[in-house]
């Protein structure tokens, strides 16, 4: 089945729909679980962040709902599709089409150049070289670095290799952005850099944009946090 073939299970108002997700390791007495019963929802064009100390399984969460694993259990929904039920192909064809990923590591390849790094995943879904050229071109323009275009991610600062990774998480202009820690390797500057341009994301294109950060100042600055606690939603603050 092609994802243009899947049925919408639940409103597609819901960019995130996750029900009674629970995710256990090992078996017996090494049985751990990172989450038990994880429900909640994120509508489309939501600006959200999930805050929880190390360990608490918000990393765990944003895998399952990045279509990176799978949970032991429970359902998750994006844009309607109950991607817990997919195949591996069609995970990858979710993960490409609809999500857009920024990592705390940035996740460059340092052999290819930065203007090469934001055009690989058009490349994958076969976008024309040209067209390729002219959006990846366009995006590191728009976060300031189109000068930069033919340098190698190491030659890049922090900051700069993070606005590249932004841009790459765009390049397919997916309907969401899962960012994991996206300021935890940068200084105060460059935090604010990135932080701008992912509020302004959201404010001029209405993408969803959800932010995993243990950063409660960050998570201030989202329309609501999700605090997760031992693998549990432990409360949502509206800010």
């Amino acid at each position: 089945m092609s994802t243009k073939e899947m049925q919408f299970n639940v409103p597609p108002s819901k960019a995130i729909e996750a029900v009674d997700l629970v995710k256990k390791y090992g078996s017996g007495e090494s049985e751990t679980y990172a989450l038990r019963n994880v429900s909640f929802s994120v509508a489309n064009g939501d600006f959200v962040s999930i805050i929880g100390p190390s360990g608490s399984g918000k990393s765990t969460l944003l895998n399952l709902i990045g279509a990176l694993d799978r949970p032991t259990s429970g359902k998750i929904f994006i844009d309607g599709i109950d991607i817990s039920t997919l195949r591996n192909s069609e995970l990858e064809r979710i993960r490409n089409k609809k999500i857009g990923f920024v990592f705390q590591s940035f996740n460059l390849l340092n052999r290819i150049s930065v203007r090469d790094n934001v055009e690989l995943p058009m490349a994958i879904s076969g976008v024309s070289e040209k067209e390729r050229r002219k959006i990846s071109m366009h995006l590191l323009d728009q976060f300031g670095i189109a000068s930069k275009a033919k340098n190698k991610p190491n030659q890049l600062s922090g900051g700069e290799q993070q606005r590249v990774a932004v841009a790459r998480a765009l390049a397919n202009d997916p309907s969401m952005i899962l960012a994991d820690e996206p300021t935890g390797n940068l200084d105060t500057t460059n935090t604010e850099i990135v932080m701008e341009i992912l509020e302004n994301l959201h404010e001029q294109t209405g993408k969803t944009v959800v932010i995993i950060t243990h950063n409660i100042e960050l998570a201030k600055r989202t329309r609501c946090a999700i605090v997760i606690r031992d693998g549990q939603i432990d409360e949502v603050r509206e800010n």
